[in-house]
């Protein structure tokens, strides 16, 4: 993964540069910069458990549905996602989106995102089964 710090956590075509996760400080909170490509695969609606978490627009332009309600993230602006809230996250637009994500508890961090990753990046297709395992294990809840 040349140009990849050891920060980042590719899922698919996504990255998620870790700025804070579960394994530094209190837990309070994990913090990632999330680079979204023009149509690239994105995780499957689901919602969290125990976790809010906010979404910053930082460059492009981010489609997430919340709850049923589509809404377009740009930069400068912010999306509340409170847990319990189906959401879902896509680039429908030419430019690759960025944005600033901050979870709180931290409880999903970096791990959850290794270990989907490793289901995920593999020859062929994945075995959804075993990504639903790691997403309830973690908290989330696919919907």
């Amino acid at each position: 993964m040349e140009g990849i710090s050891s920060n980042t956590v590719r899922i698919g075509d996504l990255d998620l540069r870790f700025l804070v996760d579960e394994t530094q400080g209190s837990g309070d909170l994990v913090m990632f910069e999330f680079t979204v490509p023009p149509k690239a695969r994105v995780p499957a609606p689901h919602f969290h458990r125990d976790v809010d978490e906010a979404v910053y627009g930082l460059e492009g332009t981010l489609t997430m549905t919340l709850d049923g309600d589509r809404r377009e993230l740009h930069s400068g602006e912010v999306i509340f996602i409170p847990r319990g809230s189906v959401h879902h996250h896509e680039n429908l637009h030419e430019p690759t989106a960025r944005a600033l994500v901050v979870l709180t508890p931290g409880s999903i961090g970096r791990r959850y995102f290794e270990e989907v990753a490793a289901a995920v990046n593999v020859p062929g297709k994945p075995d959804l089964a075993q990504v639903r395992e790691i997403m309830l294990r973690h908290g989330l809840i696919p919907a």
